[in-house]
């Protein structure tokens, strides 16, 4: 039986840092797992500025109330949940990704939480576990799985590699460049093409 792991930021919902930093004109909050590959070396980063900048959990989740998700993403994840089961499996926060979900129609979701003290202020981050992507796909594997994932950055590999058939969706080049062995799409119909010929194996 199959099952999908998929990323969620940059494959289904535009980067949510990336928003937040156009909002606040804070240039470093760009940065994301598609350019820094240690992902707690990232979120210690991203903590810093906002404490630097005042910011609280309620400036964050301001933004996110005004994304949506990306163009054709709920059509093409209403054909994939037809197909099979989908995990969407994200190094975001459950205090960032509830509005998102309610767009994409509530598919399930695994992800991470924050601490946030009582001014409101991001006082730190809570992993469900090291590696919880790639754990995720072995956890899928040991329920006798065949597991299909697809996703975009650095923190996707361990999952992408874990996974018995896998892909790159939208990556950046320097991605592209270092996992030459993925095949790359671009485009939701590419995407589902792929994902197809996988899904009848």
């Amino acid at each position: 039986m199959n099952i999908v792991c998929s990323d969620l930021e940059g494959v289904f919902v535009p980067e949510i840092w990336i928003n937040v930093a156009k909002k606040t004109g804070i240039e470093e909050l760009k940065l994301t797992t598609r350019d820094i590959s240690d992902y707690n070396v990232l979120m210690k980063r991203r903590l810093k500025i906002l404490e630097e900048n005042k910011l609280t959990i309620h400036d964050i989740t301001n933004v996110i109330a005004t994304m949506d998700p990306l163009a054709g993403a709920v059509d093409f994840l209403d054909w994939l949940r037809s197909q099979t089961q989908v995990i969407i499996v994200s190094d975001t926060f459950e205090q960032f990704a509830g509005p998102l979900m309610k767009k994409l129609k509530m598919p399930t979701l695994f992800c991470h939480t924050l601490s946030i003290n009582g001014n409101g202020m991001v006082t730190g981050y809570n992993l469900r576990q090291p590696e919880a992507k790639k754990q995720t796909v072995i956890a899928m594997k040991s329920l006798k799985y065949r597991v299909i994932a697809f996703g975009d950055s650095y923190n996707d590999i361990g999952m992408l590699k874990e996974a018995d058939a896998a892909m790159l969706f939208r990556p950046p080049e320097n991605v592209i460049r270092e996992f030459p062995e993925f095949p790359v799409t671009t485009d939701y119909p590419s995407l589902q093409k792929l994902l197809a010929k996988e899904l009848a194996v």
